[in-house]
């Protein structure tokens, strides 16, 4: 068998992965002690874990091209920005 890479270097910083590494890899209930895993939430493979928050319902809404543009122009999570202002609206106008 070929002597493997450390995937650190001397500063410990982790090496680009190759697929050859993420072959040797194990899962977490070969390499865990049993009292680690009891305490673990017990998913099935594959499954994700929950959401942090409430799913968001994607819609086609038409907006003024200069809403968008000034919301597009503050930069990433401007979605957010946005869904925080329709949010402050409600409330402001008793409907939250």
């Amino acid at each position: 068998m070929a002597k493997r890479s450390p995937l650190t270097d001397n500063k410990g910083e982790v090496r680009d992965l190759s697929m050859e590494d993420l072959k040797q890899f194990k899962g977490a209930a070969e390499v865990l002690p049993p009292e680690l895993q009891a305490v673990l939430p017990k998913r099935r493979a594959g499954q994700r874990g929950p959401g942090k928050r409430p799913a968001k319902e994607a819609v086609n809404i038409r907006l003024a091209p200069d809403i968008l543009a000034a919301f597009r122009g503050t930069g990433r999570g401007w979605q957010t920005r946005l869904n925080n202002v329709l949010r402050e609206w409600l409330k402001e106008h008793n409907h939250a």
